[in-house]
C-alpha cells in the first residue's frame, strides 16, 4: 500500500502528473491575473481613457497574459518553445493563405484602431444601416440599430465603404426641403419660417437658421430651411419643427402645392378641343 501511495505521490510531484498540475495552475493563474488587470483598466475614469481605448486595452492585456500563461504551461509540460514557435509560424502562414478575407479584416481593424473614425457609443451610418457602436474588434464592428437589432459589419467593409459618424460633433443641422405655391410671397414665407424657428426651444440661435431659395420647380417654388439643434435633441426637433411649420402655413394661408401639370397653348391660340366619346355609340359632347 505504501508503495502504491508513494508511486501516486511521485506521479503528481516529480512525474508527468506534476508537470500537468503545474501547467494547469499556470493557466488558471494567468487567467485570473489577466481578468483582474483587465477589470482594473476598466475602472479607469472616462476622462483619462475613452471607451474605445479602454476596451482595446483590456483585451490586449487579458489575451496577452493568457498567451504568456499558455506558452509557459506548454514549456512546463516539456514542449520546446522554439519548435512551437516555428510550427506556429508555419501554421499562421497556412491559415493566412487559407483565410485571406479574415486577414484583410484584421488589417482593416488595425487601420480603424489607428485612424479612429468612431468610438464605442457613437452612432454611425454605413449604407442603409444606422446604429450605435457597441464593440470594435479586430475582425468586425458590432452595431445595435434603433429597432434593437444586432448587426455585425466586417472591418473590410468599413474601410471600403463610405461611413458617416452621426454623433461626432455636438450639434447637427436639419435641412428642410419645402415647396410653396407660385402665388406666395417668398419674403413672407421666410418671415413665417423664422418665427417658427424662434418659437421652437430646441432650435439653436447660433448658428442662425438659414433660408435658401433653391429655384423654380415644376409645381412649386423650392426652398430650403436649415436649422441647428443639439445632437441629443435632433430627432425631437425634426418632428416638432415640421409640425409647427405645417400649422403656421395653414394659419397664414400659405399653400403647399401638390405636383400638377397645366397645358398651355399660348395666349393667341384657341383652347385645345376636348371630345368626350360615348361608348354606346357616337360622339356625346363636341365643344
Amino acid at each position: 500500500m505504501d508503495t502504491w501511495f508513494s508511486t501516486i505521490a511521485q506521479f503528481f510531484t516529480a512525474g508527468p502528473g506534476g508537470n500537468l498540475i503545474q501547467a494547469a495552475l499556470i493557466l488558471v493563474g494567468g487567467f485570473l491575473i489577466g481578468r483582474i488587470l483587465a477589470n482594473l483598466v476598466g475602472r479607469v475614469p472616462a476622462t483619462h481613457l475613452d471607451r474605445h481605448m479602454g476596451l482595446l486595452l483590456r483585451r490586449v492585456i487579458f489575451y496577452g497574459i493568457l498567451l504568456l500563461a499558455f506558452t509557459s504551461a506548454l514549456h512546463q509540460m516539456g514542449f520546446k518553445l522554439g519548435v512551437l514557435l516555428g510550427a506556429a509560424g508555419i501554421i499562421s502562414v497556412a491559415i493566412g493563405f487559407a483565410s485571406q478575407t479574415s486577414a484583410s479584416n484584421l488589417i482593416s481593424g488595425l487601420f480603424l484602431v489607428w485612424e479612429r473614425p468612431f468610438s464605442v457609443g457613437d452612432t454611425i451610418r454605413v449604407g442603409t444601416t444606422v446604429g450605435e457602436v457597441v464593440s470594435i474588434d479586430l475582425l468586425s464592428v458590432k452595431l445595435r440599430t434603433f429597432d434593437n437589432l444586432f448587426v455585425r459589419l466586417p472591418n473590410e467593409t468599413l474601410i471600403k465603404t463610405e461611413m458617416t459618424n452621426l454623433s461626432r460633433f455636438p450639434i447637427r443641422r436639419l435641412d428642410l426641403q419645402i415647396g410653396v405655391a407660385y402665388k406666395e410671397d417668398i419674403k413672407r414665407v421666410r418671415k413665417v419660417l423664422d418665427e417658427v424657428a424662434t418659437a421652437n426651444p430646441l432650435c439653436l440661435e447660433e448658428p442662425k437658421p438659414q433660408f435658401l431659395f433653391l429655384g423654380f420647380g415644376d409645381s412649386a417654388l423650392n426652398l430650403q430651411f436649415n436649422v441647428w439643434a443639439q445632437r441629443e435633441n435632433f430627432l425631437e426637433m425634426r418632428n416638432s419643427l415640421q409640425i409647427e411649420i405645417k400649422e403656421a402655413f395653414d394659419r397664414e394661408g400659405i399653400e403647399i402645392p401638390f405636383p400638377h401639370r397645366t397645358l398651355y397653348a399660348g395666349s393667341v391660340t384657341d383652347p385645345f378641343p376636348v371630345q368626350v366619346v360615348d361608348r354606346a355609340g357616337g360622339d356625346r359632347d363636341n365643344p
